[in-house]
């Protein structure tokens, strides 16, 4: 119970770190994966993800870019805890005895079982998340006889996407909408980030024995790693975001299998990319600040 204990406050703290420092990043990938293809002749809304962000500063200020972070900063204890506790009892059991380093092949095992633990929490936080991301992307000033005028917000706030989702998309269950493209993103995602941060601090290390590697090290391994996520699954995150975007009473897509026949039908290969600059700006320095906050809490939990 200790480890499990240690574990859950470096996760905590870690997944912290990765939240303040990769949000704005996410809102303009989410944007950009959320907006609807032009109609023939005309210009998408956004260029690409520094018109995203010029347009998004210009409209709600720099408050903009961290829109729909009070979902996942609400679950950031719950899901890191998650992911890192499951991953270090996933290390247990795969351990030839107590204190065994780990090979990177048995870190891709425990990192895929933490992407199953952690897809579960983390399908309703995406889903709000995603409609508050996306409706700003979705909003546009409409020339009137009495000026611009702005549509009206669907959503206040997390709350109020939790609120509406149950009271009109089938109660709970409409909160788990895309559960299992998220799954097809955490599991083989994390196997990949896990195995990925193994293999780099034994590559730095110069063997197994990580225990002496420097903050640079970690910080580099980290960023690396989450690289290697976002690389292994994007096509599944701009579905999983599309599902969860996608209109309760007269929805697009019929499954994951249908929004990705439409999109690439619609985009070709480029729309199962939409974002991916931006996720992958975010995923490095993210993910290296997430990993080194849970390495410096671990390590002075003992």
């Amino acid at each position: 119970m200790a480890e499990v204990a240690k574990d859950l406050a470096a996760g905590t703290i870690g997944g912290a770190a990765q939240l303040i420092v990769g949000h704005p990043f996410d809102t303009i990938k989410v944007k950009l994966q959320s907006q609807p293809v032009p109609p023939p002749g005309q210009l998408p809304r956004y260029s690409g993800a520094i018109d995203a962000v010029k347009q998004t500063l210009a409209a709600e200020g720099p408050r903009g870019l961290y829109k729909g972070m009070g979902a996942p900063l609400a679950t950031v204890a719950a899901l890191n805890a998650v992911l890192f506790t499951v991953r270090g009892q996933m290390e247990a059991l795969l351990r030839s005895e107590p204190g065994a380093p780990l090979t990177v092949n048995q870190q891709v095992i425990a990192g895929a079982g933490a992407g199953v633990a952690v897809s579960i929490l983390a399908t309703p936080t995406e889903l709000i998340k995603c409609r508050l991301q996306a409706q700003g992307a979705a909003v546009a000033s409409v020339a009137g006889p009495g000026g611009t005028v702005t549509a009206a917000l669907k959503y206040t706030g997390p709350m109020d996407v939790a609120k509406q989702v149950l009271r009109s998309e089938g109660g709970v269950k409409g909160l788990f909408k895309g559960l299992i493209p998220t799954m097809g993103r955490e599991v083989p995602g994390n196997a990949a980030m896990f195995g990925v941060y193994e293999a780099m601090k034994q590559y730095f290390a110069g063997g197994t024995d990580t225990s002496g590697l420097g903050r640079g090290s970690m910080i580099m391994a980290g960023g690396i790693a989450g690289g290697a996520f976002w690389i292994s699954v994007y096509p599944t995150d701009v579905i999983k975001s599309a599902i969860q975007i996608d209109d309760y009473k007269n929805p697009k897509y019929s499954g994951s299998t249908d929004a990705f026949k439409k999109i690439l039908k619609a985009e070709g290969v480029g729309g199962l990319y939409k974002g991916f600059g931006p996720a992958m700006a975010r995923s490095v320095p993210a993910n290296a600040a997430c990993f080194l906050a849970y390495e410096i809490v671990r390590s002075s939990l003992g």
